[in-house]
């Protein structure tokens, strides 16, 4: 299988002119900071290629990468298998080797410590979560972060063409800005560090699942409503998603949300003087008939009749 080093990438993309990373920057860039770039896999790779290793040791760079396309990140203890958009971050000492399966797209950025030299940036890179943690920093991105890391990307490359005097600064900020998001999605990951994949999947959707509550007003409305809209979120298979909260807490994803539904119906009735279509409206129900016939299957009473209860219990 052949095996291609980053330094070869680079040799590749600057047309074979020099194996020397700073032959890509723009011209005058080694006097300020000598160590940054952006890429896009495109150019790196223009055509799939079968069955090629690549190795990303490089003993000087760290490296910030939006892989788009099928691939297998390998790593001394274990391989990631990348079937989704994943923010993947690398270091001089985490080195690993990559297998593109097929055309690959996406982004990366690259650049030295010296970069980010605390002078200048106000933070030291290997003493990061980031880049600290014993874990392989490799995180699937939902939807919206796939906008947001793409954004940042486009930035970068129209910033570092510029001829803005303090645009070093303004592509430190976007650095750290995916640095920050990867140790968000670290956070979740490493939430509970002793507990088993599954009990963290289970506590991150209970979070999500709690956060759509409360509702303040009836113009507010459940934002994430269905079990998929719980997976995409958390960038995983719905059918993963019902497994691991089957077995962790006995209930389907459906079942969860439901019931979650139920207990806020129930205060909204209870305690606020919202019609009953106000509040099925902000619960995500398409009108009062779905939502009478959803707390009558879970409480054999009407959302009237439960009304009319609790207030009758209030005055006695």
């Amino acid at each position: 299988m052949p095996k291609t080093s980053f330094e070869d990438l680079c040799y590749h993309l600057s047309s074979g002119s020099s194996t020397d990373l700073s032959a890509l920057l723009p011209e005058g860039i080694q006097k300020e900071v000598g160590h940054f770039n952006v890429f896009n896999l495109t150019d790196i790779m223009p055509e799939a290629r079968e069955k090629t290793k690549i190795s990303c040791a490089s003993r000087a760079f760290y490296k910030i990468s939006l892989l788009t396309g099928r691939s297998l990140a390998e790593y001394p203890d274990r391989a990631v298998e990348i079937t989704r958009p994943t923010l993947i971050f690398t270091t001089p000492k985490s080195p690993y080797e990559w297998s593109p399966e097929g055309r690959q797209t996406g982004q990366s950025c690259v650049f030295t410590a010296e970069f980010f030299h605390p002078s200048t940036s106000g933070v030291i890179l290997d003493e990061l979560p980031i880049f600290k943690s014993p874990e392989h920093p490799v995180y699937a991105l939902s939807d919206s972060d796939v906008v947001r890391v793409q954004g940042i990307f486009e930035n970068m490359n129209a910033e570092i063409g510029s001829n803005y005097a303090y645009k070093y600064d303004l592509l430190r900020a976007y650095a750290l800005e995916l640095i920050h998001l990867g140790q968000k999605l670290q956070s979740t990951v490493m939430l509970h560090p002793n507990h088993s994949a599954s009990a963290r999947t289970t506590s991150l959707f209970l979070e999500l699942l709690e956060r759509q509550f409360p509702l303040e007003s009836p113009q507010q409305k459940m934002v994430l409503r269905t079990a998929k809209q719980y997976a995409d979120h958390l960038a995983v298979h719905i059918n993963h998603l019902n497994k691991v909260l089957k077995d962790t807490t006995g209930l389907t994803t459906t079942e969860l949300i439901a019931g979650r539904i139920l207990q806020e119906a129930r205060v909204l009735l209870r305690l606020t003087d919202w019609s009953i279509a106000e509040i099925a409206d902000s619960l995500g129900f398409s009108d009062f008939a779905h939502f009478a016939k959803f707390f009558k299957n879970e409480t054999s009473l009407s959302p009237g009749a439960f009304r009319s209860q609790t207030k009758s219990l209030n005055y006695t």
